[in-house]
């Protein structure tokens, strides 16, 4: 019986012994990253076990992306603990500011095809689109790691989602993760590799595999995970023959096999208030909105501001929607000057923000008040995240989004061609 692609990348890392789902395993990672909501805590947890120094300066991380810029009063303790951080253990890969910390590991190389990563962040799964086997870890966790180089791991079963076909247009990577999420629930893919393949699949761009990687632990998910393709290996700096292992066997045992036409997949949104409450857009048109965020580690990349600046160019955003618009790092906000995007979404109402977290986090630009209602491509709706519990938040694709602010409800982009 052959292996998933979760199970070769394990396989890997330790000398190549065959694993099957459950197996407990100890692995050395290639990279692990902690941000700066942990860094203080993990500078404690050092300190209590006694950890003066770490197993390799170079290959662990340190990003700021969710208080920097500071808003809250323990803010910049946090962020000092950065600082410290570095010079206490020589750590030499530091980021103060760039960007979100799941498009810069991918982006600046720390997260290669067949690499294990590991981030004290919950979708650290984002990096599977690179065909890297990445998930999220305490900062307990992360200060064993960082004294010792090893963590043990739950070999997972895997879920095998084939998607053929060609997409309808209007019809994005969000639409297909929040399908999926839909169809398994909040709870369905628990501890499990969801491995994503066919010919719809083998079309998307890498900015569209983070999409739904980034996404797969809205059902429990582990990881999230695409086979290595010349468009990988061309993102990653890498040559294809050297990871051209990085795929699922042909005879690889699943636990659960997903089967799509592309063709019939359609625009949805995730409703308040949980992000497997999936419906047709058909069924969603004409709620009033007061906020449209474009943005996060979900959706904040090029492709993402290019759709957005499309549906917005010689438009101007409803005067009762304030529209906020998030790159995921300083290099896609570059670009998008450089493209004429920005200058689009600016001219058509938008405030555009730093590369960080911003609305996404809950904790900054954009809280909602009683009863507002807001439509995001970030990644949750959870009640209460974004300020009152009494808000609603939808979830979907850049272009919903941006057809939305324009005309001030929830709005089917097709109507607006």
């Amino acid at each position: 019986m052959g292996h998933t692609l979760a199970e070769k990348i394990i396989m890997k890392h330790i000398g190549g012994k065959s694993v099957k789902p459950g197996d407990l395993v100890v692995v050395e990672p290639d990279c692990v990253v902690i941000h700066d909501i942990y860094t203080a805590f993990l500078q404690d947890k050092m300190k209590k076990m006694g950890l003066t120094k770490v197993w390799n300066t170079d290959k662990i991380v340190i990003m700021h992306d969710h208080l920097m810029p500071a808003c809250l009063e323990g803010d910049p303790r946090s962020l000092e603990a950065g600082y410290e951080l570095v010079k206490e253990y020589g750590i030499r890969h530091f980021h103060a500011t760039g960007g979100i910390v799941h498009q810069l590991v991918p982006e600046l190389g720390y997260s290669k095809p067949g690499d294990i990563v590991f981030v004290t962040d919950s979708h650290t799964p984002t990096y599977g689109a690179v065909g890297c086997f990445s998930t999220g870890v305490g900062y307990t966790e992360m200060a064993a790691v960082w004294g010792t180089g090893q963590m043990w791991l739950r070999v997972p079963s895997s879920i095998k989602i084939q998607i053929d076909g060609v997409l309808p247009p209007h019809v994005y990577a969000k639409d297909i993760i929040l399908r999926v999420l839909g169809d398994l629930g909040a709870a369905g893919g628990t501890y499990k590799s969801l491995e994503f393949c066919g010919t719809a699949i083998d079309a998307l761009g890498i900015d569209g595999r983070m999409t739904i990687a980034n996404m797969v632990v809205e059902c429990g998910g582990k990881a999230g995970l695409f086979a290595a393709d010349q468009k990988c290996a061309d993102y990653c700096g890498v040559d294809y023959e050297d990871v051209a292992w990085v795929k699922a066997d042909e005879d690889a045992e699943y636990e659960r096999v997903l089967t799509y036409k592309a063709e019939d997949l359609e625009p949805v949104l995730s409703c308040p208030p949980y992000v497997d409450n999936v419906h047709p857009l058909s069924e969603v048109k004409g709620v009033r909105l007061d906020q449209v965020f474009i943005g996060s580690c979900t959706n904040g990349r090029l492709e993402d501001l290019k759709i957005a600046a499309n549906v917005m160019k010689g438009k101007k955003i409803s005067s009762h929607v304030k529209c906020i618009v998030t790159p995921a790092s300083n290099s896609i906000m570059e670009e998008a000057m450089k493209e004429g995007y920005i200058q689009t979404l600016v001219e058509a109402g938008a405030l555009v923000t730093p590369p960080y977290c911003s609305f996404c986090e809950g904790r900054t630009m954009g809280l909602l008040s009683d009863d507002e209602v807001v439509l995001g491509t970030n990644n949750r709706n959870f009640l209460g995240r974004y300020g009152s519990p009494k808000a609603k938040a939808y979830l979907s694709s850049p272009e919903v989004a941006a057809a939305s602010a324009v005309m001030g409800v929830i709005t089917d982009p097709a109507e607006l061609s």
